[in-house]
């Protein structure tokens, strides 16, 4: 399906909204969340369902400062990805966000937590696309430069600077690739503008850097869009791959 423009504000109005309905759907069954990438996400607005909520992540010090102060979380475990706990069949919704940009092997990662989704279950992907010239920049950029920057760029209360990996499948086409190859259905798909360093202080001067980048690369990197928006079924059937 076509990608549709988002607000910076979308993931309440649209995650937020599905989950909701899924809670619906289980006829008000108590849901089942696992947040991968609890220690940089934020929160769903799951209204009145009162899910029971576990976070994963990279094992960081940032990460799992950010972690210990959330409220949302029932439980949560930071390790190496391919190790977190994440049992088969138990969860109705995973949310995977801004994850699969900073993380080796995310592919494998990603199976994971498509294994441990119920059939029928959504998952709902948040990531930056390194097709854009945010993304590019991001994951160019060297480490001492990144971390020498982090701090004038980025807004207060950022948590990072956090690695910048950027494997094939984060991506808008490598998300689309993925899913098609699980036989998982993209049901919803966005783009937006989140990148933390349009909002920091020098907001322009980031906006200007991108737009260059995008006209450099003869527009095949997006000047405007960096972030990658979608809400994906596992199917109730044996046809997905991954059941």
């Amino acid at each position: 399906m076509p990608e549709v423009q988002w607000s910076p504000v979308g993931e309440d109005d649209v995650f937020g909204q599905r989950v909701r309905e899924q809670w619906t759907e289980q006829l008000g069954r108590r849901l089942d969340i696992l947040v991968a990438g609890c220690g940089r996400g934020g929160t769903l607005d799951v209204g009145r369902s009162d899910p029971l909520v576990t976070g994963v992540d990279e094992d960081l010090p940032p990460l799992r400062a950010h972690t210990a102060s959330r409220q949302d979380l029932d439980a949560w475990y930071l390790d190496d990805m391919r190790k977190v706990p994440i049992p088969p069949r138990s969860f109705d919704v995973v949310h995977v966000s801004f994850l699969l940009e900073r993380i080796h092997n995310a592919e494998l990662v990603l199976d994971r937590l498509v294994g441990g989704l119920r059939p029928g279950g959504l998952l709902l992907i948040k990531a930056r696309d390194r097709r854009s010239a945010y993304g590019f920049c991001d994951r160019m950029a060297p480490s001492w430069l990144r971390g020498a920057l982090w701090r004038s760029l980025m807004p207060a209360g950022s948590v990072g600077p956090l690695p910048a990996v950027y494997e094939p499948i984060a991506s808008r086409e490598g998300i689309q690739a993925y899913c098609l190859m699980r036989g998982l259905m993209i049901a919803e798909d966005y783009s937006g503008a989140t990148g933390p360093a349009r909002r920091g202080p020098h907001a322009g001067l980031v906006k200007a850097v991108c737009g260059a980048v995008a006209a450099l690369s003869g527009d095949r990197l997006s000047g405007t869009n960096d972030e990658v928006c979608m809400v994906v079924r596992k199917p109730q059937n044996h046809f997905a791959r991954l059941i």
